[in-house]
């Protein structure tokens, strides 16, 4: 059955990204009222109390956390969206390479933007692994990690024709968003509910910009 004779089959796309953009919006903003309000306070006392424990109990546990959280550092991430950019434009499509330079400069200002409209004090640095600055919700590193790598691997996969290779770089992508984040926690450097505020605002952005990609790239 080709789009013509099913008018429908071109509306499940849209349908479907609109409504995980809408549930990853609702959850942001759900999380952030809770947070402005303290109803999260217990349960990210409890993870943060239990990161510290583990981090005692296995030595080497902060290194390999610090190592990981370096991929979401802000040279890590400026340096691969210039790498990503500057190819797009040399060999690609130079629109593409705007829309990518775009999406993480509005994204990095939004993030921005809400920490100062949150308001919300990291962890106490006795808890802490490291000394982090600036304040605590959504985990920027979280938020431009989901953002980064999320975009940019799925513009890769979209040049591929296998499907278990499209699979793989996008499951990638996922597997560093997600460990960014856990190493976000397990440093004592964020609340839980910061990277779970990061992850859901992150994938948000990082799909609405994709479908701008799409229809952007096709004219």
């Amino acid at each position: 059955m080709n789009t013509a004779s099913d008018p429908f089959r071109s509306l499940w796309r849209p349908l479907l990204v609109g409504a995980f953009v809408a549930a990853m919006v609702f959850v942001f903003l759900k999380l952030g009222s809770e947070v402005v309000e303290g109803e999260t306070q217990g349960f990210d006392q409890r993870i943060l109390h239990w990161a510290q424990a583990l981090r005692a109990q296995h030595t080497g546990l902060a290194e390999i956390m610090r190592d990981l959280t370096a991929l979401g550092s802000e040279a890590v991430l400026t340096l691969l969206t210039v790498i990503t950019v500057a190819y797009l434009a040399l060999f690609g499509s130079k629109r593409l390479a705007a829309l990518v330079a775009v999406a993480m400069i509005s994204g990095t200002t939004l993030v921005n933007v809400f920490k100062d409209l949150f308001g919300r004090a990291r962890p106490d640095l006795a808890f802490a692994e490291l000394s982090a600055s600036g304040l605590s919700f959504p985990s920027g590193h979280t938020t431009m990690s989901a953002v980064a790598f999320l975009t940019m691997g799925a513009l890769i996969a979209a040049t591929r024709r296998c499907p278990q290779e499209r699979f793989y770089i996008l499951l990638v992508a996922g597997l560093l968003t997600l460990l960014v984040g856990f190493s976000r926690i397990a440093l004592g450097v964020h609340w839980t509910t910061d990277v779970i505020g990061g992850w859901a605002f992150g994938s948000a952005w990082a799909v609405v910009w994709l479908q701008v990609a799409r229809t952007f790239v096709k004219r």
